[in-house]
């Protein structure tokens, strides 16, 4: 029998990773959308403790666990800017061209082009679940000024691997999905699962 998984976003391109990785499992994933829970507040200011706010707000509207992420882009001539603003650095409203013109345009002078990608994966039981499963991932790579690809979503034009010589956006989604920070973490969270109770314990 399949569990019932509330996924806490709304965005397209994390909606239809988390179906291609969840896919082996068997795990129902519901977008919040579907039972028009509405976005949570971000006011934190670090991935974990917005992804828990997150995990939290949509199992209380469901009755249903849930998994929540918040993920970023830190890039380190900017201070791990854009951080948990990525998905709204360049305004509230902002499309990925608006973000990604603004990054560009931040590293105009900037020689160090090191960043990193962030994801923090979180699971409750319910909204007041005490013990979440929490994991937090980093997916290494450096920022260039002209996009290639067209896969992926968010910064992953301008997200270059210098091992592969290629950007996010030219791999393919298995690819992706086996290296990047969304795949890492939720491999980890899956192996935190098999080792755990969690879906038969009410702690």
């Amino acid at each position: 029998m399949k569990q019932r998984l509330i996924l806490a976003s709304n965005n397209a391109g994390k909606l239809r990773e988390f179906a291609e990785l969840l896919q082996p499992f068997y795990i129902d994933v519901i977008a919040q959308g579907v039972l028009k829970i509405p976005a949570a507040d971000e006011p934190f200011d670090s991935f974990v403790d917005n992804a828990l706010a997150k995990a939290r707000h949509a199992s209380q509207l469901s009755s249903l666990p849930a998994l929540a992420d918040d993920s970023g882009i830190c890039v380190d001539a900017l201070a791990g800017a854009p951080g948990v603003r990525s998905a709204r650095f360049a305004g509230t409203h902002c499309s990925d061209a608006d973000n990604n013109q603004k990054l560009i345009t931040a590293l105009r002078d900037q020689k160090d082009r090191r960043a990193h990608y962030v994801c923090a994966l979180v699971l409750v039981r319910n909204a007041t679940d005490a013990k979440p499963l929490i994991v937090e991932t980093r997916w290494d790579g450096e920022i260039i000024d002209a996009p290639r690809g067209i896969n992926g979503f968010g910064y992953d034009p301008y997200f270059f691997l210098p091992e592969l010589n290629k950007t996010a956006a030219e791999l393919s989604p298995e690819h992706k999905n086996q290296i990047s920070h969304r795949g890492q973490a939720l491999r980890e969270l899956m192996n935190q699962l098999r080792h755990s109770s969690f879906f038969t314990s009410n702690a």
